[in-house]
């Protein structure tokens, strides 16, 4: 690809058309200047999911967002507002909040931001209110010229969002219909059970991709295959996408997460799911849910059809989680068949939601270098009032038991994915028009945006 000036501001096709076979070319995985083009592009133009409310709960209370050049200051300045700032001193330029070595952000308390160069001052509002012998400068210091940078900061779904675009539109319209879609699961009453992070070698891209779609489930993790079918079908929302399992006859339910194992007898299998999910992934289940798994042998006969086992063994989670003042959201079966097991919240964010609990993903780039990025990984789910766990992020590398067994396997594609993605012989990636339609969706938004990359039809 030529200089980034010369991106091409390329037709894109329309969402019905990735229904087609389609081909995307590998300039957006490893071209520099297609990285280059990204940040002011793209980065500088969607709204980013960036913490959680609950991170920032008491006036003061801050943490920071850092995307390639740019890095914003998120802060609680009064009770019932947030503000978001360049991370920038509007005297020379130095950044107000430095990042720890070693961490992805920063975060803390303040009542003031004070620069490290010159101890210009700055209140929770972004206005400057300390600048050393300001009558040097003769009264050309106006409050205007003097304060921090702002960046459009709001919320949705628990989650803080920002846009660095002065002109974007509204976060709720940006994030439709993901977010009708998702209000019923109350996401913004769950919280972190546990949440990690790492560098990958591989574009960004690449690592959110690889959550896209179940296709990969049977050669990827096919000691999920003896607990029933994985895959499923993927759909373009228009700058978003959402993935669901094609569900078994009779259990159209079962599309979303929590479904039952399949075998002979679907009270054992179901236990057997259950079990392995929490000691090999530790999410997309709950203990609560696990333990009524466990006591559906005893709970039922033998050879109860499968749809009143399913019914059986989430009634009884759910009062056993109302026992201890958990109580999950009341949503259709219909509602939640037709809303899938995932959101892909464009450019960078994934919801794999349940009533109960969420799996969620995040990847950005790691420098201008198109080949490394960071990876993001947060689970969530409901807790009883003043027993909420407090978190960290956990910077927790390759290699590290902590992710125990299948996330491994995913990380193991994307490095090598981004391996031969580099391949003088790769002629572009041939996403599966029906399982794999959130990929394409995604190069094809990637190109309104970038304006390269664009899929193109297969001949």
């Amino acid at each position: 690809m030529g200089e980034t000036a010369e991106l091409n501001q390329a037709p894109v096709q329309a969402a019905e058309d990735l229904a087609e076979a389609v081909t995307v070319g590998v300039e957006a995985y490893v071209s520099e200047d297609y990285l280059r083009a990204e940040r002011d592009r793209l980065w500088r133009k969607v709204w980013l999911q960036v913490g959680r409310v609950e991170e920032i709960p008491e006036v003061g209370n801050f943490l920071t967002y850092e995307v390639l050049d740019d890095s914003v200051i998120i802060v609680r300045a009064a009770a019932d507002r947030l503000c978001a700032f360049h991370n920038v001193c509007s005297h020379r330029g130095r950044r107000l909040v430095d990042t720890p070595a070693g961490d992805k952000r920063a975060c803390g308390s303040k009542r003031s931001f004070v620069c490290g160069y010159h101890a210009w001052t700055y209140n929770l509002e972004g206005r400057c209110t300390h600048a050393p012998m300001a009558e040097d400068w003769k009264g050309a210091l106006t409050e205007e010229r003097t304060r921090l940078g702002e960046v459009k900061v709001d919320t949705w779904g628990g989650w803080i969002w920002i846009n660095l675009d002065p002109r974007s539109e509204p976060l709720r319209s940006y994030l439709e219909p993901a977010a009708s879609m998702l209000d019923p699961f109350q996401l913004q009453n769950m919280r972190c059970k546990w949440r990690k992070w790492l560098h990958v070698d591989c574009n960004w891209k690449v690592a959110m991709e690889a959550f896209y779609e179940t296709y990969h489930v049977p050669a990827t993790h096919p000691e999920f295959m003896q607990f029933g079918i994985y895959t499923g079908w993927a759909r373009a929302q228009d700058k978003h996408s959402h993935i669901g399992y094609d569900a078994p006859k009779g259990l159209e339910e079962t599309s979303a997460k929590l479904r039952l194992g399949s075998g002979k007898d679907p009270r054992v299998a179901t236990a057997e799911m259950q079990d392995y999910i929490m000691k090999h992934v530790n999410a997309v289940t709950t203990q609560t849910l696990a333990d009524a798994a466990r006591r559906l042998v005893d709970d039922l006969p033998e050879g109860t059809p499968a749809d009143q086992v399913l019914k059986h063994w989430l009634d009884s989670a759910r009062r056993d989680d109302a026992s201890r003042g958990v109580i999950w959201p009341t949503v259709e079966p219909s509602h939640v068949a037709s809303s899938g097991t995932a959101w892909q919240i464009f450019p960078n964010f994934q919801i794999g939601h349940a009533v109960n609990n969420a799996l969620c993903y995040s990847a950005r780039p790691h420098g201008y270098d198109p080949n490394k990025c960071i990876f993001e990984v947060a689970v969530y789910e409901l807790f009883p009032s003043g027993q909420e766990p407090k978190t960290e992020w956990e910077y927790t590398p390759l290699g590290d038991a902590r992710w125990l067994s299948v996330l491994p396997q995913d990380f193991s594609n994307m490095a090598a994915v981004q391996q031969g993605m580099r391949s003088g012989g790769f002629r572009g990636t041939l996403p599966n028009p029906y399982r794999e339609q959130s990929v394409s969706n995604l190069h094809r938004n990637l190109a309104r945006y970038v304006g390269a990359g664009q899929p193109r039809k297969l001949v």
